[in-house]
């Protein structure tokens, strides 16, 4: 398990990467680290425990979903979408190619 100090946490479960709280500036530096640690093999990332999500939390995501290469993505946190459409991600949070 990786936490920040304000609680947000991950937490590895087979092939599942599983996130809670918030996925905001404040955590991603002490997230970061356990994280890409633990990627090798992932293949599905789970944000239903994600509160919101801003472009601090949505870089560390796409990171993440760019270094596992094809990734599931359960949930769809606050902030998740509106990022998503505004960076130009695919479902799976990696760029889309236009």
């Amino acid at each position: 398990m990786n936490a920040a100090a304000d609680g947000a946490r991950i937490v590895r479960d087979g092939e599942t990467l599983r996130f809670d709280g918030a996925l905001i500036r404040a955590a991603v530096p002490d997230l970061w680290p356990g994280a890409a640690e633990r990627i090798e093999g992932v293949r599905r990332f789970d944000l239903r425990a994600v509160d919101r999500v801003d472009s601090a939390g949505l870089a560390l995501l796409s990171l993440l979903a760019e270094r596992c290469g094809a990734v599931a993505i359960d949930g769809m946190p606050s902030g998740l979408a509106e990022l998503r459409a505004a960076y130009r991600l695919g479902e799976d949070l990696r760029f889309a190619h236009v």
